[in-house]
Order: C-alpha cells, then structure tokens, then sequence
C-alpha cells in the first residue's frame, strides 16, 4: 500500500496511505487533502488536480501524454515539474512519493 505525503503551500505535510492502480488525484480525493479537486474525475480534462512531483520522481512515473501536455498548457503556476496527479497511477514503488500542491488551487 503506497503512502503519499502531499505538501500544501503552507507546509502542511498530509499523510495517506492508498490502494495500488489507484490515481494520485483519488488518493487525493479519496484522503480530503485539500488543492486537489478532480473536477473531471481522473479524465485529464480540466486541470483542476495540478501538483508538483518532484525531480527525484519524475522518471519514477509514466510521461505525461500529449493531452496531457496540453492540459498543463493551461495551469496557474505551471514548471517543469507540473503534472496533472489524475494521469499517475499508482503502485508499490511509488511508496513515499511526495507532491506539493500549487497556492493558486486554494
């Protein structure tokens, strides 16, 4: 069972321990941790589940596809580091995955 700690803008770090295959968005969603709406529901069409994985992560998850990519066109506060968490499914290596949360989603 993956644990992830999400990082609010404020430093708050939230715990939370999900099921394998699930999304970090329903991780998110699924643990009340505030920042990640999911409007869509995990369809990656409306951005509203930003976050920041960062770099020691980024080759530990699947690429963002091209609708991804275009997604985060769109985002406040978007970096290199940007991903949409509705598009990362998750598994037993991603134990201990740490994601901030953007301010602009509060």
């Amino acid at each position: 069972m993956p644990k992830i700690t999400f990082i609010q803008p404020d430093g708050e770090h939230i715990e939370v321990h999900t099921t394998e295959g699930a999304s970090l968005m329903q991780a998110a969603i699924e643990n009340l941790v505030t920042g990640i709406e999911g409007e869509c529901g995990g369809s990656g069409s409306c951005a509203t589940c930003h976050c920041y994985l960062s770099d020691e992560w980024q080759d530990k998850v699947s690429k963002p596809d091209n609708n991804e990519g275009q997604m985060l066109e769109m985002v406040i506060e978007p970096n290199e580091f940007s991903r949409l968490s509705c598009q990362i499914k998750l598994n037993s290596s991603h134990h201990g995955l740490v994601v901030k949360l953007p301010e602009s989603q509060y």
